[in-house]
Parts: C-alpha cells; structure tokens; sequence
C-alpha cells in the first residue's frame, strides 16, 4: 500500500480492513489523523446545530467563523493524514538505498536523516491542528447550542487523545535522529503541546458540565 491510499474515499468498513492488514499503512500517525478528523466534526456538528437557532442570536457570527475554522480544519487533518502516509513511505523508501561504496553509505545516511525528520514533522503536524481545533472548541463550549454541548466534550476528548496518539509517532522517531537542535525543539514543543491540549480539554469539559 502507498501514499496513493485513498484514504477518505473508502467506507469505514474498508478502512478498518487495510488497518487491520499487514500493509505499513495507514499507520499509528494516519489513523491518528483520521481519528482528529472526527472529533473535529463533532464541534462542526454542535456549530451547525447552534446556527440559527433561537435564543443564540448574539452568538451568531462568532459561531459561523467557529463552524468555518472546524470545517477548515478537517480539510487540513485530511490533506495531513495523506502527507504523513507520503512521509511514512518515503522514510520506508530510502533504507532500500544502495550502500555499497562509501560515497553510497554517506548519501544514504544523509537521506535517511532528512526523511526521518520529515517522518517525524509529519505527525507533528497533526498534533498542531488538534491543538488550534481544541482553542476552537473552547470558544464554543460556553456558548455553543445547550443540547448538544456533550459533543463539543466528545470533540476535546477526542482532539486531545488523537494528539497523544499522533506525538507517539514524533517519538519513535526521535531517537534515530542525528540533529540534536532539531531533537530538542521538537521535544520542547512537544511538551508545550501536551500542557496546552490538557489545559483546553479541561476548560472545555468544565463548560460543558457548567450548562447541563
């Protein structure tokens, strides 16, 4: 399986059958992916049904620019979840280099490095658009449609897990990377990350609680 998988043209059904194969992908990252994208919907679900509704008129045009940001960012998880699938490959890709000569050795080291960095991007990625999702669905669980607040819940748990899920494959790489400038940024960011996603999901369940 390549980076040719059509990944958001298969049923679920589909999905799951080449996920659960011995192809190498879609892996941890895509998957991860995959999974953002859904949690995502579930704050595009709760914006949807807050639009035009009665009683949530002084939230209106806050709430449009909120349903526009999580229906931008499926777009950018999906154009992610097939990056990381082409990153993931190419990583695969380079190991078959020849190595033969010590010219070889060096070229192929040097590409492996550079792939591996960019295997490593990718998922970071993703973890990246989770994050500004989940500032999202914090403008909306204070003020989102009262009846279905609980997915914009659904939506943080969810944002917050695809993002521990994506950064495990950041991790695996790590160790294999040569860079330590690159190695350490990325660990700090990722630690960043993760106080930020929790901090969110928290505020996020709170409101939700807050309006039952």
């Amino acid at each position: 399986m390549s980076s040719n998988l059509p990944v958001y043209d298969m049923t679920i059904g589909e999905f799951l059958k080449v996920a659960g194969s011995n192809s190498h992908v879609p892996g941890g990252g895509n998957v991860s992916a995959v999974v953002a994208t859904l949690g995502a919907s579930m704050g595009a679900m709760v914006a949807s049904l807050t639009k035009g509704k009665k009683g949530y008129e002084d939230f209106q045009a806050e709430n449009d620019l909120i349903l526009k940001e999580f229906l931008d960012g499926i777009e950018e998880l999906k154009t992610l979840t097939l990056g990381d699938i082409q990153a993931f490959d190419e990583y695969m890709e380079v190991f078959k280099l020849p190595k033969d000569t010590e010219e070889q050795k060096a070229a192929r080291a040097k590409a492996i490095q550079a792939a591996g960095q960019k295997a490593t991007l990718a998922p970071l990625n993703v973890c990246r658009v989770c994050l500004k999702l989940l500032e999202v669905a914090a403008k909306l669980a204070p003020k989102g449609n009262k009846g279905a607040i609980s997915d914009c819940g659904v939506a943080a748990i969810v944002l917050e897990a695809a993002i521990r899920a994506a950064m495990l494959s950041v991790d695996i790489n790590l160790p294999s990377l040569k860079d330590s400038a690159f190695v350490d940024k990325v660990k700090s960011e990722r630690a960043a990350i993760f106080v930020q996603a929790e901090e969110l999901k928290i505020d996020i369940l709170h409101h939700m609680r807050a309006r039952w």
